[in-house]
């Protein structure tokens, strides 16, 4: 039978992939405003899109870091110390994001909106570029010592394999995103949107085969969960491959499936090389933390365990009815709030 501390990796896996394939959107979105966006309308009408869903989708990550605190409290204290500045300028942009949704209509000002609408474009860059920095960094390993300190340099977390895997992962979150556009609109932003997803697909692949070719060689999860990653590969490029074919169909909502899929299996194989470490250590694989050396007692698991399984059906209905309530298509002619 599956223990408590293994049981409480998957649901942070589970947290950390929902938060990458509905944040991922939110992300793309916020790009979008401008990238693809001409003028002030279209903005609005990207930001009410996802207006009803960002801050909901932001909980994942939060729920995910409170687990990861009460469950591993070793891993969340070398991760968070380790990686203090990457998480800060993280946080700074996400709640400059949030502050820009709700302060960006508040004035009829072209200087004002401007101003906000940088912070929405870079607080849905620089969030995903840092936090895959911060995994590609899980998987190639980082200076850990025998009592669990992370003693990083600048090199040991920017370097070439982690900015490759930051670059893919935005690029990756503003397809998604696009492909929520195409659902979430109607008429020449939504026929625009389509297009500009189709154009991102080759260099997306691109990046995406690099990544994986990179990992393959300078870190070892290949050789830790070999067969299982393949299979995760094949089905990455399958749905790859049919995101492309849905988009040229006009089939949205199985486009943005797809695009959603190539995140969750993305995440997954993350998490599925590390098991059962949570952190690798580049000076001593006897210093890696692992499931074991880094969990809370087993009576915490327990207690833990119980209070989630009774709170997280009551949280998964609310989220999935607000989906529901607003699944509607934003018009230009309809009352635009932001």
């Amino acid at each position: 039978m599956i223990s408590l501390n293994e049981l409480w990796f998957v649901l942070i896996a589970v947290l950390f992939i929902g938060f990458f394939f509905l944040e991922g959107f939110d992300f793309g979105v916020g790009m979008e405003t401008q990238i693809l966006a001409k003028n002030d309308t279209e903005r609005r009408i990207l930001i009410n899109s996802i207006g009803p869903f960002w801050d909901g989708n932001e909980v994942w990550l939060i729920t995910a870091a409170g687990a990861m605190f009460a469950a591993f409290p070793e891993w969340y204290a070398t991760l968070f110390s380790g990686f203090y500045i990457p998480f800060v300028f993280a946080l700074l942009a996400l709640i400059a994001r949030g502050v820009a949704f709700e302060f960006r209509g508040k004035r009829d000002s072209v200087a004002w909106k401007k101003t906000w609408d940088v912070c929405i474009f870079f607080g849905s860059f620089l969030p995903p570029f840092l936090l895959a920095v911060v995994f590609a960094s899980f998987i190639k390993g980082l200076p850990i010592d025998g009592d669990m300190q992370m003693y990083a340099g600048f090199t040991d977390i920017v370097n070439v394999y982690t900015v490759v895997a930051g670059v893919t992962v935005v690029l990756l979150c503003l397809v998604h995103g696009l492909m929520f556009t195409t659902l979430r609109t109607v008429g020449d932003l939504q026929a625009r949107a389509r297009k500009m997803a189709q154009r991102l697909l080759l260099p997306l692949g691109a990046l995406l085969l690099a990544f994986v070719v990179m990992t393959y060689y300078m870190t070892d999860i290949f050789e830790q969960r070999g067969l299982v990653l393949m299979i995760i590969v094949a089905l990455g490029i399958i749905a790859f491959i049919l995101s492309g074919f849905f988009m040229t169909k006009k089939k949205d909502g199985y486009a943005f499936g797809m695009t959603g899929a190539v995140i969750a299996l993305s995440v997954t194989s993350i998490f599925v090389g590390l098991f059962p470490r949570v952190m690798i250590s580049s000076i001593d694989q006897a210093f890696n933390l692992t499931i074991t050396n880094a969990a809370s007692g087993h009576y915490s698991l327990k207690v833990m365990t119980i209070v989630a399984l009774t709170i997280l059906p009551f949280v998964l209905g609310y989220q999935i009815w607000s989906y529901f309530v607003f699944h509607k298509r934003v018009h230009e002619k309809e009352h635009l709030e932001y």
